[in-house]
């Protein structure tokens, strides 16, 4: 499956990865506690912040200019790199100012490194191969979210925050460092655009792409806040729900990856939008916490069917356009996260279902769209 001229592009996504996921996963899971215990903020500070977290996602298409005097793959390490420091500098600064700039700067780094990855992905291997790269790679991220957890809780039981965040973002420039070493380029792949590229057969790929971002940013923002806030769920069982579903995403992620193989993605997404009708429509009407529980469970799974999208416009998209319409659909992707949190929250002060309904009537048009991808993969390539 893996050529030997791939394998050290495979590796070097494995270890970024995974370096990533423990940055992200380490900062998500100490932010809120050092911010209200150590930086004593309040939640319309955190609000901001969280605000402030998606700016550098929404400008993910400047990736294509820094790309004019930086190769991708030194980018992609450099955007490692910095995830790490904004991490490791996160327990230095317990402050209002101090936490929103090492935000940025953890941010930048996770955006930047996610668009790469995505783009390294899809360039370097092929529309029969890439989809079970997406799915070993999501079921690493998966699995890695596990030991952080596990890591974290052991070493909180002697350490304080400030070591805890510090020690972490090292580990992660490290590999960062480690990368910056690497080549793991070859010369068989396609040489990319240096520019913005904007082209109306990408037309379909950038719906998907800003209905996705919306549909996440309903997920992100609603679907624990009504397990919490509707249904009472403790800090335990939330936990234990985390638990489960990276366990579940790790044995099942390299199986979406061969459904879209076989299947294609006209089916894979239309199985996806089918399912969060019906699992935006329980959140809005289920007056059960176990049934919650269990959408809960499946949306996340059905959250890893959005690699097909990306898999999609690798079949129909000229080879160099890859690297900058990434970064440009990173953007599209981000444009709900601007908006979609303050309104939905807004509906939700109306009635807590508004945001659910709305996500299911966003469902729709997105089974709708997705019918006009070509019904077999065949098409699509030829």
């Amino acid at each position: 499956m893996i050529s030997p001229e791939q394998r050290p592009m495979l590796r070097f996504l494995i270890v970024q990865t995974a370096a990533s996921v423990v940055g992200l996963q380490a900062w998500q899971i100490l932010f809120n506690n050092f911010a209200v215990e150590v930086a004593g903020l309040n939640g319309l500070q955190i609000g901001v912040i969280g605000s402030v977290r998606e700016i550098p996602g929404f400008l993910a298409l400047l990736a294509v200019f820094v790309m004019l005097v930086i190769r991708e793959h030194r980018l992609s390490s450099l955007s490692i790199i910095t995830l790490g420091l904004g991490v490791a500098l996160t327990g230095l600064f317990p402050s209002y100012l101090g936490l929103i700039v090492t935000t940025l700067v953890m941010s930048f780094g996770f955006h930047y490194y996610e668009t790469t990855n995505q783009s390294l992905t899809l360039q370097y291997f092929s529309t029969a191969t890439a989809p079970l790269i997406f799915g070993r790679l999501r079921s690493l991220a998966a699995a890695t979210s596990i030991v952080v957890g596990l890591m974290i809780f052991l070493m909180g039981l002697t350490f304080s925050y400030r070591v805890m965040f510090l020690t972490i973002g090292l580990l992660v420039v490290a590999a960062g460092i480690w990368g910056l070493f690497q080549d793991p380029t070859h010369k068989s792949a396609p040489p990319q655009h240096r520019k913005m590229i904007f082209r109306r057969r990408y037309s379909l790929f950038y719906f998907l792409t800003l209905m996705a971002g919306a549909r996440r940013q309903i997920f992100v923002a609603f679907s624990v806040f009504l397990l919490v806030k509707v249904f009472h769920c403790t800090v335990t069982e939330i936990t234990l729900l985390f638990v489960v579903n990276n366990a579940i995403n790790y044995v099942l992620s390299p199986a979406i990856g061969r459904a879209i193989v076989r299947f294609g993605e006209r089916k894979v997404l239309s199985v996806e939008y089918g399912g969060l009708i019906a699992i935006f429509l329980v959140y809005a009407f289920s007056g059960s916490k176990a049934v919650v529980i269990v959408m809960y469970i499946l949306d996340h799974i059905l959250f890893n069917f959005a690699i097909a999208i990306r898999t999609y416009f690798q079949k129909v998209a000229d080879p160099p356009d890859i690297a900058p319409s990434m970064a440009v659909g990173f953007t599209i992707n981000h444009i709900a996260a601007v908006v979609m949190p303050a309104i939905g929250g807004a509906l939700w002060m109306i009635d807590y279902r508004i945001p659910f309904i709305g996500g299911a009537c966003l469902s729709v048009i997105s089974l709708l769209a997705v019918q006009r991808i070509p019904r077999f993969n065949q098409e699509i390539a030829g």
